[in-house]
């Protein structure tokens, strides 16, 4: 990304092209200097990769905008603030102008954004402490944490001590949803090129229960309680250097399918390291899936400033009492955790509930009921 302002004059013709840190997504303010790729007082040229930073969610490498002689303010492991100036680059008038003009045809290179999944990076050493050897040799190693697990358990640690957190449960019976995939799984493929999967179905069940209890889609700002009105629901997907929440903007105006191909769509690029930071931003409810791990229950923790976040967990078959007979169901537990203090016990046990009867009856999802 380029962030770099147009600047005062100095002597002899010469540009000062100011560096800035760009602004890094919501709830982000934060981010630490993870590679320089120049040295202060190197000759560089517009496009030129300068230094890289590492937050939370995604790495952003920033480039530079014009040509010339580049002098930085930070060094390798410096934190770093959303617009502060981090140096500049002594660039010629006439050159810089040129590069104005061209800057358009450039435009994807200067918005590349690659994700934390994507850096490969070079483990700490592992410090082995010596000790004697034994026939039952007890053996411990020790490893400086990362900088981006430094990060997230700090983040984690806060929501805890800044929200007033709570957990409640519920069970659903998954029949009549694997009834539809089994039954439409190769013509969905075939009409749509992506796989019918379970997700659609909940990021519609839930679209269907925040539009019911608003209160899950809204946040604190301050002494006042912002409602969302739009519905971006977040997905948190695994990888090798943590867990990332791309989001799916406007879930309510999405049929399944193309639902299903934009979570197919960052799962692949949030592996491989192609996903951009304003798709990491906002969001306004978050579904995690602990059940592709094998997670039989579980609390997720909120991701701020969002008020709630559903836990999915694996699905499995147990006896369940269905008209006074012992039959046995595919069933799933479901997590909801939520702010309480914007939502209340009740609403978030009639959020589940509604979720429930969504899943076991889809046919809801289609009448808005």
């Amino acid at each position: 990304m380029r962030c770099l302002t147009t600047p005062p004059q100095l002597e002899g013709g010469k540009m000062k092209v100011v560096i800035t840190v760009p602004e890094m997504g919501e709830s982000v303010s934060e981010a630490t200097v993870a590679r320089l790729m120049v040295e202060s007082g190197a000759k560089v040229s517009a496009d030129d990769e300068l230094l890289e930073l590492e937050t939370d969610k995604a790495n952003q490498v920033l480039y530079a905008s014009a040509s010339g002689i580049v002098h930085l303010d930070v060094a390798l492991d410096d934190t770093v603030t959303a617009e502060q100036v981090i140096g500049y680059i002594e660039s010629d008038e006439k050159a810089a102008k040129k590069e104005k003009e061209k800057a358009p045809t450039r435009r994807g290179k200067e918005e590349f954004v690659k994700d934390l999944a994507a850096k490969e990076e070079k483990p700490a050493p592992k410090v082995e402490k010596a000790k004697p050897k034994k026939e039952s040799e007890r053996r411990e190693t020790r490893q400086e944490m990362s900088k981006i697990r430094k990060i997230i358990a700090h983040r984690l640690v806060e929501v805890q001590a800044n929200t007033a957190m709570l957990t409640t449960f519920n069970e659903v019976d998954m029949t009549a949803v694997m009834g539809i995939r089994a039954k439409y799984r190769d013509k969905f493929v075939k009409d749509h090129g992506v796989r019918l999967g379970f997700m659609s179905f909940f990021v519609k069940a839930c679209v269907s229960a925040l539009e019911a209890f608003p209160g899950l889609n809204s946040y604190i700002d301050g002494d006042d309680i912002v409602e969302r009105h739009y519905f971006d629901v977040g997905i948190a997907v695994g990888t090798e250097r943590g867990l990332i929440v791309p989001v799916v903007r406007d879930c309510d105006k999405l049929n399944f399918a193309k639902i299903e191909g934009a979570i197919t769509d960052f799962a692949q690029r949030g592996r491989s390291g192609g996903l951009s930071v304003d798709e990491l931003k906002g969001g306004g409810f978050t579904i995690t899936n602990g059940g592709v791990y094998g997670s039989l229950l579980s609390t997720p923790i909120l991701n701020p400033p969002q008020s709630g976040i559903l836990g999915m967990h694996k699905i499995e078959k147990r006896p369940v009492v269905i008209d006074d007979q012992i039959v046995i169901r595919p069933m799933m537990y479901l997590a909801l955790s939520y702010d309480h203090r914007i939502v209340d016990g009740q609403t978030a046990v009639s959020f589940l509930v509604h979720m429930k009867e969504c899943l076991e009856d889809p046919s809801r999802l289609l009448l808005h009921i």
